[in-house]
């Protein structure tokens, strides 16, 4: 049965790699992708939604009718926004339309592009290991026919981009010897879009997914190399 998707941070640098995925796959009837402002992206099975508001979706509740899949790719890089901003981000967001979600279609699966360290007891000293754990306890009780959280190390552009911070300069620079030091530090762009893609439509045996299942599953299925 083919699938229809909703996508949230369709232009960021993962999201916008799954969103691809989603056009090239015969599996994706129809998207439906939150944005800030417009793109120039044509597809007879794409639609863009200009949200105003991340925090209420009221007047999108008609469009979340029948969803299969919710591929939730939007956050903020640590350091980049005042703390109380970055909570409401990486917490208020995803949260609230998952709600809204949840409330048309509470047989979707929800997959959310969360972070290594996310820690669900709540009580870490950094505020994004306790936002994203905070957020994948919320979601996980929701109750959606299947929920995904993808925890990836650091995650290296295969595109040249402006390097939010010194952390991900020094990232970028240390790659080649970050990608041999085992499979639990780093991922690409790319085999990480694809992992969230494929976990989507087929699921997982698991909720969470560390980087290292993602790089072990890679290794068992050809699509995801």
């Amino acid at each position: 049965m083919s699938k229809k998707v909703i996508i949230s941070g369709s232009t960021g640098m993962v999201g916008s790699i799954v969103l691809q995925l989603c056009l090239d796959s015969n599996e994706v009837s129809e998207i439906i992708a939150l944005v800030r402002k417009s793109t120039s992206i044509q597809h007879p099975k794409y639609k863009e939604v200009v949200i105003a508001d991340f925090l209420h979706y009221d007047a999108q509740a008609a469009l979340f009718n029948d969803v299969n899949i919710v591929y939730y790719c939007l956050g903020a890089y640590t350091g980049t926004v005042p703390a109380d901003e970055f909570r409401i981000i990486n917490y208020d967001y995803p949260l609230n339309l998952a709600k809204a979600i949840h409330e048309k279609s509470p047989n979707a699966t929800f997959c959310l592009l969360s972070g290594q360290g996310a820690d669900r007891t709540e009580k870490s000293t950094m505020q994004f290991a306790r936002d994203k754990g905070a957020i994948e306890n919320a979601l996980s009780g929701l109750h959606f026919k299947a929920f995904y959280s993808f925890r990836p190390g650091y995650i290296y552009p295969t595109k040249k981009r402006k390097e939010p911070n010194f952390f991900y300069t020094l990232s970028r620079f240390l790659y080649p010897i970050l990608k041999l030091m085992g499979n639990n530090l780093s991922i690409t762009d790319i085999q990480l879009a694809k992992t969230i893609f494929y976990i989507g439509l087929n699921g997982y045996s698991k909720e969470i997914l560390e980087n290292k299942d993602m790089r072990l599953l890679q290794l068992k299925k050809a699509l995801l190399k």
